[in-house]
């Protein structure tokens, strides 16, 4: 059992939700991202979705764009990302990291090259979210290969037929985007995202984590009480934005939101 597998199961075990937050690595210094991780674990998150820095994010919101330039102007790159992960491993054996991107910076190392350093590195899975599942043979087979999993993004637009065929490739989990937009975008409606979890799950065998539009811990409580995981970015990285210009004071302001998330959700009802 990998390390994805194995927290979602300790999870369930618990009778507790997964909270995974989503910080962009190289936001606003490696050295800062670094801190973070490690702040993120002790303040009660599961896993760690780490941001592939890329110059054309079409999926993410103004806050996550900005965290994008930010760590791109610190020479943030897939090569330093990874280094930064094994840095991590040396403290942490436990926790899950999942990066995620957007494929050119992959192309560019090449896909069997990509997954060896990842593996190789301590990073558990990958969210690409520009490779449809008709367009990633190749990948999917070079993640496979060194035992990393591919986590899929499923929309409010996601009819049955897509939700198979992802179901027949994903693993690890799968994120289902809560709102339509861009991240940070938009307000959840909780039964309209109760009703599309309902149809995900009775056709994909694998956790489902929510996110996109949690942007404090009410919502994120109610959002445990329907999900298998919460995922909570832009309002993480904004905080960040927030004390760019104090990066000391990063770790534990985010620490502190972080905290107040795990107590919403251990206090949700499911």
């Amino acid at each position: 059992m990998n390390r994805i597998a194995a927290r979602f199961a300790a999870c369930r075990e618990q009778g507790r939700k997964a909270l995974i937050p989503f910080i962009t690595a190289g936001d606003p210094t490696a050295e800062i991202t670094l801190a973070l991780m490690h702040q993120l674990v002790a303040s009660g998150a599961d896993l760690i979705e780490l941001g592939v820095p890329f110059s054309d994010p079409i999926a993410d919101g103004p806050v996550i764009q900005r965290a994008t330039e930010r760590a791109l102007a610190q020479g943030m790159s897939l090569r330093r990302l990874l280094a930064l992960v094994s840095e991590f491993r040396a403290q942490d054996s436990d926790t899950p990291v999942v990066l995620m991107g957007y494929l050119n910076p992959i192309e560019v190392m090449g896909y069997g090259e990509f997954a060896a350093e990842a593996a190789r590195a301590g990073v558990d899975g990958v969210l690409i979210v520009d490779v449809p599942p008709e367009e990633g043979h190749d990948l999917v087979a070079a993640l496979k290969s060194q035992g990393l999993d591919l986590v899929y993004l499923l929309a409010p637009t996601s009819d049955a037929g897509r939700i198979e065929r992802i179901g027949a490739i994903a693993s690890g989990f799968v994120y289902y985007v809560s709102v339509k937009g861009v991240t940070g975008a938009g307000n959840l409606d909780l039964d309209a995202v109760a009703d599309k979890l309902a149809l995900i799950r009775s056709r994909i065998d694998l956790p489902v984590g929510v996110g996109f539009g949690i942007k404090d811990a009410e919502t994120a409580a109610k959002v445990a009480g329907i999900a298998d995981a919460v995922i909570v970015g832009s309002a993480i990285v904004g905080r960040i934005e927030a004390l760019v210009e104090r990066p000391d004071e990063i770790p534990a302001a985010v620490g502190d939101f972080v905290a107040s998330l795990r107590q919403a959700l251990d206090g949700a009802k499911s």
